[in-house]
Formats: structure tokens, sequence, C-alpha cells
């Protein structure tokens, strides 16, 4: 199984910028890609953005040219570098792996417990 926790979530004003990390701790046969989703109030979760085994990344279009993933292999963390922050990025930050477990017959969905980002002045 994978675990993930995230970290780094707090208050920021308008224009300004954090940085989230998702530590993945656990074992699995492959993880094949892992996204950061976020979910504000009254709202459906949506995803933020994704990174592949093999570096491919992906945005939503919200959050194009000011947020960017990246992956640490060394620390086993995959970040989120949010700048430019606008009110509307306020919502609770959740890490997903998409992996296979014991292998490619075995695949597995896991999150973290969310971290709240608010943008308020």
């Amino acid at each position: 199984q994978v675990q993930l926790v995230e970290s780094g979530g707090g208050l920021v004003q308008p224009g300004g910028s954090l940085r989230l990390s998702c530590a993945i701790s656990g074992s699995a046969f492959r993880i094949n890609a892992v996204g950061w989703y976020r979910q504000a109030p009254g709202k459906q979760r949506e995803v933020v953005a994704t990174i592949t085994s093999g570096g491919s990344t992906n945005y939503a279009d919200s959050v194009k040219g000011r947020f960017t993933i990246s992956r640490d292999n060394a620390k086993n963390t995959v970040n989120l570098q949010m700048n430019s922050l606008k009110p509307e990025d306020t919502a609770v930050y959740y890490c997903n792996a998409f992996y296979y477990s014991s292998g490619f017959h075995d695949p597995k969905v896991s999150w973290g417990q969310g971290t709240q980002v608010t943008v308020s002045s």
C-alpha cells in the first residue's frame, strides 16, 4: 500500500506563493502517476496538476503558468509550487497516487488527508 501525507498549506495574501509537499511512503509494484487535486466548499473535487512516472506533467487551465508540479526522487516527494495565488485558489488540496500494488493486475488509488490553502487579504 502507498501512503500519502500532504504539508505546506496555510494562509497567504493574494499574489503570494506557497509550496505544498506530498510525502510518499509504502511499497508498490509501480507508481504510475501522482497528482494534486483540490476541493473548495460546495464544489466538486477537481484535478490541479499531475505528473507521471515518466515525468510528463499536466495542469488545469486555471493554474497553468502559475503552478508547477515536480518530483524529488531523493526525498520521495511530489511538490506543488503555487505562485500568483488568487482567492479562487482557496481549497483543501489533496495528493493522489495511481499505482499498481502487486502487479499490473492490481491497480489502486490512494489519497492523502488534505491540507488547507486559504488565499485572502
